[in-house]
């Protein structure tokens, strides 16, 4: 759980150090739609890519105690990795939803 709230933190700072440029994007015409899309697609990707590097490490990491114990997966943990996943993905959409609702003067006069 604490890594999971660790991930939202990461992808709204993400959103948030980006501000200025962001805004620039805004301000030069980006459709709130295709801003949205962007930003939501940043996100996934980052989510879905270190997920899956976790997992593979982690299967690598567990393989010998695996295969010695009759190579039983338990499902709560499949349970959980897709929680972490929709967790993720809803800390995205977050993100997504600050990056819009910044104001657009203040981010360009900072930049």
């Amino acid at each position: 759980m604490l890594g999971t709230l660790g991930l939202a933190a990461v992808l709204l700072r993400n959103v948030l150090e980006r501000r200025r440029e962001l805004a620039l994007l805004r301000a030069i015409g980006y459709n709130p739609g295709h801003f949205a899309l962007m930003v939501l697609a940043e996100n996934a990707i980052l989510v879905v890519y270190g997920l899956g590097t976790g997992a593979l490490c982690a299967l690598i990491a567990i393989a010998p105690a695996f295969v010695a114990r009759g190579g039983h997966f338990p499902a709560l943990s499949l349970l959980l990795l897709l929680l972490v996943l929709i967790t993720g993905l809803f800390a995205g959409l977050a993100a997504t939803a600050a990056a819009i609702r910044t104001p657009l003067l203040p981010a360009l006069r900072a930049e």
